[in-house]
């Protein structure tokens, strides 16, 4: 009997002690859910320098950035590629203007001010909020020198405050040549706009492009900032006083690029020029009537060369972020930033449904890769302002997601461009093992010591052959929707390159090389 009475003490004993210990578990427990429930809140900051180098984003930073020497007209310094030379160096000598600077826009001759303007842009927005990765793998200078040898043709493009000259050459005459950028015989009209004859879009993108250029420059050229952001502010004065479609204004642009509205662009120039200058009243632009008219809240649109309200919503987030936050309308502008990355995020209930099979964001099929390296870029940047604030979570329906999704989808989208994809090919051009060899580009097309006149050049664009120049940096148009390429000169819509798309790839690659925090002020 005592022995049984000393084993029922001991299991009462021990049965405290699991009790105990249950209690003790739940307690930790429920202090540690609810610590991680505040640590949801303040994710760990982004350190401020640049971290460790991702040599595959750098080594592709370091490719693409070259597509903007293969595209530059003019008098040519310091020329890093062996296959070009000095061309286009009587263009604007009938307005008694010097217009031989600037970038040819793809694979022909014509500089279409509009795209230009658009790739100066976003190659300054890069340079931006980039700066410090830039220069971490030795490619902030050659990005300076190629936005500066479009500003600069842009300054000369505006000689008076309502003149905008914004086509150099004529697509029609142009494209019945085939032949390189050096030996060019075809004659080479201007257009512009005028108050007689607007064209708000392509005035405001200018004016968005000096603007932001201003911001690089700032620093190292006050006084070339200075003449960039007075520019700038007459442009958008012009777009804004007479407003009008350049496509409605001169009807054969429409064949082109042809503008979809120019409300995007009065937006996007006005935040440009609000960061430039803290000027209240380019806030008050975009908060007021303008952007009642012209921002579609709550309709996420494509970032892309024809419309920059995602651009313009992502950009005037950062005031949210990093300053103005309590203005309604900015927070409208969040909204509709937040609203774009929930379409992008594969897992969300809003989620895009124009995607390949692959994953990559697939809207058209002419130059397909424009949008998916855009979006690409913009979630970049959206998660970096989530970091560097602390913001913990994005909020789409009922899902939440982090700051590393949005980095893990723009990785995809880049990952894709640069081989990870069924045909196990880059589409930009010079990097990796196998990347197009029949890039639609002139200059690339024909041998260097070939003689060729406007139409006998042809046969090299019908050459089975190769390019026998690597027209290196150049990303492609990209892949059918069911992820076919066809590697052929004829095939404009996947083999030809733009200037246009090198910006936004430049900005993406910039956006990976390491992690940083994001800049908080331009200034």
């Amino acid at each position: 009997m005592g022995k049984e009475s000393k084993s029922r003490g001991f299991f009462g004993w021990f049965l405290v002690l699991v009790i105990l210990a249950l209690v003790v578990g739940a307690v930790v427990y429920i202090i540690k859910k609810k610590l991680d429930h505040g640590n949801d809140n303040k994710p760990t900051p982004v350190p401020g320098p640049p971290g460790a180098i991702d040599h595959k984003y750098a080594y592709a930073l370091e490719i693409a950035m070259q597509f903007f020497d293969v595209q530059k007209s003019g008098r040519l310094v310091d020329n890093k590629i062996s296959w070009r030379g000095d061309s286009a160096l009587t263009d604007g000598s009938e307005a008694k203007l010097d217009l031989s600077k600037g970038m040819y826009d793809a694979g022909d001759h014509v500089k279409f001010g509009f795209p230009m303007a658009f790739t100066a842009t976003v190659l300054s927005w890069a340079i931006l909020e980039y700066r410090d990765q830039m220069e971490a793998v030795n490619q902030l200078e050659p990005a300076q020198q190629s936005l500066k040898w479009i500003t600069d043709f842009l300054l000369n493009a505006h000689p008076s405050p309502n003149v905008l000259y914004i086509q150099v050459g004529d697509p029609v005459t142009d494209h019945k040549c085939w032949d390189r950028p050096e030996d060019m015989t075809e004659k080479r009209p201007l257009t512009q706009v005028n108050a007689s004859v607007p064209g708000t879009e392509v005035a405001a993108e200018t004016a968005a492009a000096m603007a932001s250029a201003s911001l690089v420059f700032k620093r190292a050229d006050s006084t070339y900032s200075s003449t960039l952001l007075t520019h700038a502010k007459q442009l958008f004065t012009f777009a804004d006083n007479n407003r009008g479609s350049y496509s409605e204004k001169i009807p054969e642009f429409a064949t082109y690029y042809n503008s979809t509205g120019y409300g995007d662009e009065l937006l996007w120039a006005a935040s440009w020029l609000y960061h430039a200058t803290a000027d209240q009243s380019y806030l008050e632009y975009v908060t007021g009537e303008n952007g009642k008219e012209f921002a579609q809240w709550g309709s996420p649109t494509w970032f892309s060369w024809d419309n920059k309200l995602a651009g313009a919503q992502v950009l005037l987030s950062r005031l949210s972020f990093f300053g103005a936050s309590g203005n309604s309308v900015i927070e409208n502008y969040r909204k509709s930033a937040e609203d774009v990355m929930c379409g992008l995020l594969p897992q969300s209930p809003t989620s895009t449904s124009s995607r390949t099979e692959s994953g990559l964001i697939w809207v058209s099929e002419w130059n397909s890769l424009q949008h998916p390296v855009a979006s690409a870029f913009l979630a970049a940047l959206y998660g970096d302002y989530m970091l560097t604030t602390q913001t913990a979570k994005l909020t789409c329906g009922d899902h939440s997601f982090e700051p590393s999704d949005l980095r893990k989808f723009a990785k995809l989208q880049a990952d894709y461009v640069l081989g990870s994809n069924p045909l196990k090919m880059s589409f930009l051009v010079g990097y990796g093992d196998k990347y197009p060899q029949y890039v639609h580009h002139r200059g690339a097309s024909i041998p260097v010591n070939a003689t060729t006149g406007c139409t006998d050049g042809f046969q090299w664009l019908n050459s089975t052959k190769p390019n026998p120049n690597v027209a290196v940096g150049a990303l492609v148009g990209g892949p059918f929707l069911n992820e076919t390429f066809v590697d052929s000169r004829n095939n404009t819509m996947q083999t030809e390159p733009t200037t246009y798309n090198s910006a936004v790839i430049v900005g993406l690659l910039s956006s990976l090389v390491t992690t940083s925090s994001a800049v908080k002020s331009f200034g």
